[in-house]
């Protein structure tokens, strides 16, 4: 059948008979993540900040005097997709998870104990007391108190996020669609409008001194300031800090800010003025390409990012963003052009020379890697279909093959395609449109390059890289002990709502330089490997 993968492999072509070849030089382009990621934040009893990383499936506690950082709850505990926390008066923490729809309390001790598992995406969340409240991210979202009756204050939230009791005495909280916020008394009652024309509101704070801050979670870098027991006027603090997630202040009024898209924690003056206290970092990353002109491009999930031309001796200085974009997760660079995938459907386009985008494809399933033949036509790895397929310049698209397990990585080598397929456990070379076994037995292969002749690929389940010779099958191995993720991902399960931050998928890509290196996205500790023959 045209398109079924073939089985029987020489024995040479088995990572079990792998050879160990001249291991390769590693150099790190950028260094291991500190915090992976930064969402919801509180100060703790101890006077540390406590932050919750959704990436990561843990919560880390942060020394603000000295930048350390402390993982107080593992990713191997009760929590998939912490957003938010709130400690109430008793020491306990309490945090939403948002993927599976629970919300937790962490007693003093360290134990945890499920508060509830039927409320919808859980965010926002605030304790008064040792009273509870959260809020749902989705539309018609509602804000409950939480217990033994839970009680609905609102109703028709437009995407709830962090929220905080005013000086008032009532709650206010952000609606993230409409750009709005609104309070409603602890009690219930009829919602009412606080502000509007509020740029992408993503949390509500108030500071020591009772003044309102809303945080921005686009690129404009905004918090908006909102005197609401003064002259109620109105005004913006604009920093370098775009992407904002969430907001704390010490008992000295000092404000520290979170990213969902570059992490780290910063301190956030009133005139705009910022001190990173842990660096900013990658959430990934995964896919990565290199331009032309050497230029190493990564899709990070949130955000198109490079390492830095030069290393700085500040850690937040060695990525920059070139642009935010949501759930992104392969790229191959074609001249000023980007081309990403998102593993939620979309195939997109980005122009560096016109700062436009341009979607190619939507609603397809998984998409994963993705390469460019030389006449421009697009090729994606269709992870959740089996297949191949190709995006043309009339955004059409067609299958190239199938009949694939579930494909990762793709590589262009000439008029060859090369694909990585993590179910069925192999490499193929795709000719005619017929996937032809070059390599089997593998540990989930997924990021994949070709160089002078030799296929190179990730083999993530023992987080080797593999060359693969494309006419004998033989393999080898480059080197080991490479810290790429685990196949199973932080946490299973995937949450898609429009324009908000969902979960990805690991991958780790692998792109050739003209020389020869190899460059690697090393998602299991955030970092960027250089991986140089001797």
């Amino acid at each position: 059948m045209a398109g079924r993968p073939v089985t029987g492999q020489p024995e040479s072509g088995r990572p079990g008979s792998a050879r160990s070849g001249n291991r390769r030089e590693v150099e790190a382009l950028v260094r291991a993540r500190p915090l992976w990621g930064s969402n919801g934040m509180a100060f703790g009893p101890d006077g540390r900040l406590y932050v919750a990383q959704f990436l990561a499936g843990q919560i880390s506690a942060v020394d603000v005097a000295t930048g350390d950082v402390e993982v107080v709850v593992p990713p191997d505990g009760p929590l998939q997709s912490p957003d938010d926390l709130a400690f109430d008066t008793d020491g306990a923490m309490y945090v939403t998870d948002l993927v599976p729809g629970r919300v937790w309390r962490r007693d003093p001790a360290g134990h945890f104990t499920l508060v509830t598992d039927e409320v919808t995406a859980p965010n926002g969340i605030a304790c008064v007391g040792t009273r509870v409240f959260v809020n749902e991210m989705i539309p018609g979202g509602r804000l409950l108190e939480l217990g033994d009756d839970p009680m609905v204050l609102a109703k028709g939230l437009a995407m709830g996020n962090a929220m905080q009791l005013g000086p008032d005495g009532r709650l206010y909280y952000p609606h993230m669609l409409t750009g709005e916020v609104f309070r409603v008394p602890l009690d219930g009652g009829e919602p009412e409008l606080v502000a509007a024309d509020v740029p992408d509101p993503v949390a509500v704070r108030f500071d020591r001194e009772g003044v309102l801050l809303v945080l921005s979670r686009g690129e404009s870098g905004f918090v908006t300031r909102l005197d609401l027991t003064g002259t109620g006027d109105r005004s913006a603090i604009v920093s370098e800090l775009n992407a904002l997630d969430n907001a704390a202040f010490d008992a000295d009024n000092r404000m520290f800010v979170s990213s969902y898209a570059h992490g780290g924690v910063a301190e956030l003056a009133g005139d705009g003025r910022t001190r990173q206290i842990v660096p900013r970092d990658l959430g990934g990353p995964f896919g990565v390409t290199i331009d032309l002109g050497g230029g190493v491009h990564l899709a990070d999930h949130y955000r198109l990012a490079q390492p830095a031309e030069q290393p700085s001796d500040r850690p937040d200085e060695n990525v920059t963003t070139t642009e935010l974009v949501n759930f992104v997760h392969g790229v191959a660079a074609d001249g000023d052009l980007l081309h990403t995938t998102s593993q939620y459907g979309q195939v997109r386009t980005h122009d560096r020379a016109s700062g436009t985008t341009r979607t190619r494809a939507n609603g397809l399933e998984r998409p994963l890697g993705i390469a460019v033949r030389a006449d421009g036509t697009l090729l994606v790895a269709e992870s959740g279909a089996g297949r191949i397929v190709a995006i043309g310049h009339d955004d059409q698209v067609s299958v190239v093959a199938d009949g694939l397990g579930s494909p990762a990585g793709v590589a262009v080598d000439g008029g060859r395609c090369y694909v990585t397929d993590e179910r069925l456990s192999a490499v193929y070379r795709i000719e005619d449109g017929v996937p032809e076994l070059l390599a089997d037995g593998l540990g989930a292969p997924q990021g994949i390059t070709v160089h002078d002749g030799v296929v190179y690929v990730v083999e993530a389940a023992r987080r080797r890289l593999l060359a693969i010779d494309p006419v004998t099958g033989d393999v080898t191995v480059e080197a080991d002990s490479l810290p790429v993720a685990s196949p199973a991902g932080p946490r299973p399960g995937l949450f898609v709502v429009p324009g908000l931050p969902g979960m990805p998928r690991p991958f780790a890509g692998l792109a050739a330089t003209p020389d020869g290196a190899l460059v690697l996205s090393a998602n299991g500790d955030g970092s960027v490997l250089r991986l140089k023959t001797p």
